[in-house]
């Protein structure tokens, strides 16, 4: 069997409490036809089982550079920022620790950037979250936040930056730009990153890091989706996403950053398109929720939220939400 083709890219991968979650990404990753040099696990953990499981892997793969790093502060976006601190190859692949990859994938999304020289970032496809035609009230919603109709959405950040999905269609090139790129995983040359490279509003569950990290890429580089370098997605639970009235409230507050600061949307019509997007997601989560409890604790999120945003808005307030 061929050995593995090293490529010149740095992996980072936030993890916590969840080893065995972990070491079958890394499995899955150690299983294709090329590899990055250098792979970083930063840490969040309470107990040593991922640092052992590391020590592990690093002795059955010596070509690889494999590092562990304690976290210094927990959080997705801290704890990529400490990743990219430690990298010393000039690709840095984003990658979260409960995903599984397609034969060939890392070789199909590093073929998209030996064949453009100016594309900054490229996201695999992640085969089950991938976008779908939206509803009626989805796309009358989508049509006044962009201004027209239009016949698709996918890949597009719009209105108060609401982020679609790609689209995964035969009759799409390989290579399909796109607007935003998330972190599950993907590829940028690290000459394209900003420094730090995740702004440090983003804590916890970092809602809307990934969104906010490539729209500040695409400024200055081409972004796109390597449709056919696939992966699934095992998006697994934990703590940092037990608390729905929290996640809620990071939703609004995230979404309210990204649009005033990243887009710089800060009209009254941006206003009232976030307040209608809110309420468009309380009313969809009001209809579908057969369990009343987590709707309740979306709304108060919700709720609490706004009401930040109105205080941080009065004159001399001093506060940022």
């Amino acid at each position: 069997m061929n050995e593995a083709i090293l490529l010149p890219i740095c992996a980072v991968i936030p993890t916590m409490d969840r080893a065995a979650v972990l070491e079958r990404t890394l499995r899955s990753l150690f299983a294709q036809s090329c590899l990055p040099s250098q792979i970083v696990v930063i840490d969040g953990s309470t107990d040593g089982h991922s640092r052992t499981l590391l020590a592990g892997l690093a002795w059955q793969h010596p070509r690889l550079r494999m590092e562990w790093l304690h976290a210094d502060k927990r959080g997705a976006a801290a704890q990529r920022n400490q990743g990219v601190r430690a990298a010393r190859q000039p690709f840095i692949l984003f990658m979260d620790d409960d995903i599984l990859f397609d034969d060939a994938c890392l070789a199909r999304l590093w073929r998209a950037f030996e064949a453009d020289s100016c594309l900054g970032g490229a996201s695999t496809m992640i085969k089950n979250q991938r976008y779908e035609k939206p509803g009626c009230v989805s796309r009358t919603i989508y049509a006044i936040f962009d201004g027209k109709p239009s016949r698709t959405y996918a890949g597009r950040v719009i209105g108060p930056a609401v982020n679609l999905l790609p689209e995964d269609n035969d009759d799409l090139p390989e290579v399909m730009p796109v607007e935003w790129l998330n972190t599950t995983c993907t590829l940028y040359r690290a000459s394209a990153l900003p420094t730090p490279t995740f702004d440090s509003v983003f804590s916890g569950y970092s809602l809307m890091e990934d969104v906010t990290l490539s729209l500040r890429v695409a400024k200055t580089w081409r972004i796109a989706n390597a449709r056919t370098a696939r992966i699934f997605h095992d998006s697994q639970p934990g703590a940092h996403k037990s608390n729905v009235a929290d996640l809620a409230e990071m939703s609004v507050l995230n979404r309210h950053y990204v649009m005033t600061s990243v887009l710089e949307r800060r009209r009254i019509r941006d206003y009232a398109a976030l307040l209608l997007w809110e309420a468009f997601q309380s009313a969809a989560a009001l209809r579908g929720g057969a369990d009343k409890s987590p709707v309740a604790d979306v709304l108060r999120g919700k709720a609490r939220a706004v009401a930040r945003l109105v205080r941080s808005s009065r004159p001399g307030s001093g506060s940022a939400p």
